[in-house]
């Protein structure tokens, strides 16, 4: 799914556009105990809750492509009758009506999720009567040409709330607050089928993960039998690893600025593009040689990303690179600059030492404290 497609999805969850049929929800305490279920038709529910619903849910689609929002397929090994997808799939096509079905699908949860203290799964069942598409992009809400039947799964801490004094109006007197249970912002969860193409793609699904370093792991392998993606430190580890063992000696300070000033370059160029900027093994491989990587030294590179990322990986342009800073780091001293400032850093020889050279023919501050560049 890219920016687009998924923009659309959340559009639903608003009161005039909302297309939920039903939602069906588990609240779990912090010894992984089922206390409470909910199953209500969704348009049945308070005016008020349905809006904090649509909150939470909102958030379940919201972040980073690539970082927080993850799109996965399905192996074809993990389609086969009583797996994972196929629980999804009797899932959506019960509308969420079937009570085994659904405990099945709780007690999968339950068993895989790594989440400390109490929260609360929803999951919500919804029906998207796709508008169609004029020649010109425009929709055409009376030309629909699809439903998009879908599952959205959303796993929400619960916390309680902080102790504290609070003014009661009824009593006009300040008094101790009462402690509640409150629900969070999701940590985890998923879309299922994915909206590919603006169509039903059963063989994908969209993930998230409110920290992009920290994916829920048994969920993703164990339940939902997908693999395992690169988290966000990951791919900028593997990056920076590709880069020094393929440059060896040659990995020096000019090549490393260009790489990444290409880079910076290539996101600015596709910041508006539906689909975020990837690096798989032959960009990665052009992009060394553009920066100055020679034949020699990109000879078995495929190989070598195969082995450090995976054959069908493709690195996130924005996760190996800053398009905020450009961090010089040594054992004393941290520089940064912005990147399309990178090249007022060079290097030189001076009395036999290899150095930094930064310009000061500027304003310049020494804590605080303007300062004139000394006159040869």
């Amino acid at each position: 799914m890219n920016k687009k497609e998924i923009s659309e999805i959340k559009k639903q969850f608003t009161q005039e556009r909302c297309t939920i049929t039903r939602i069906c929800g588990c609240y779990v305490d912090g010894e992984k105990e089922r206390k409470a279920e909910m199953k209500e038709a969704f348009l049945s529910l308070p005016e008020e809750e349905m809006f904090k619903y649509f909150e939470l849910f909102r958030k379940n689609l919201s972040g980073t492509l690539g970082k927080n929002l993850i799109n996965m397929e399905f192996p074809l090994a993990a389609e086969n009758e009583g797996s994972a997808h196929d629980l999804l799939m009797r899932l959506r096509e019960s509308r969420l009506t079937d009570d085994i079905l659904l405990d099945t699908f709780y007690d999968k949860i339950l068993d895989s999720i790594d989440l400390e203290g109490s929260f609360l799964i929803l999951l919500i069942h919804a029906v998207y009567d796709i508008p169609g598409k004029s020649t010109d992009g425009q929709k055409m809400f009376d030309a629909s040409d699809e439903v998009y039947d879908y599952l959205l799964c959303t796993v929400c801490p619960v916390k309680l709330t902080k102790p504290g004094l609070c003014y009661n109006a009824e009593r006009g007197a300040i008094e101790n607050r009462i402690r509640d249970w409150l629900v969070e912002a999701p940590a985890t969860g998923f879309l299922f089928p994915a909206f590919n193409d603006r169509s039903t793609d059963i063989h994908s699904l969209l993930f998230y993960s409110k920290d992009a370093d920290l994916f829920q792991a048994r969920l993703i392998e164990d339940v939902l039998r997908c693999t395992l993606p690169l988290p966000v430190t990951g791919q900028k580890e593997t990056f920076n690893t590709l880069v020094e063992e393929t440059l060896g000696e040659d990995c020096d300070f000019d090549t490393v600025r260009a790489i990444h000033e290409r880079l910076a370059e290539r996101l600015e160029e596709t910041k508006d593009a539906a689909e975020p900027l990837t690096l798989s093994a032959p960009d990665m491989k052009r992009l060394l040689y553009e920066s100055g990587a020679d034949e020699e030294r990109l000879s078995g590179f495929d190989d070598r990303y195969e082995e450090a990322a995976g054959k069908h990986t493709a690195l996130l342009a924005a996760n190996v690179t800053s398009t905020r800073k450009f961090e010089v780091r040594t054992p004393d001293v941290i520089i940064q600059v912005s990147p399309d400032k990178a090249a007022l850093l060079e290097t030189r020889i001076i009395d036999g030492r290899q150095c930094l050279v930064i310009p000061m023919d500027e304003h310049v501050e020494v804590n605080g404290i303007c300062v004139h560049p000394k006159a040869e």
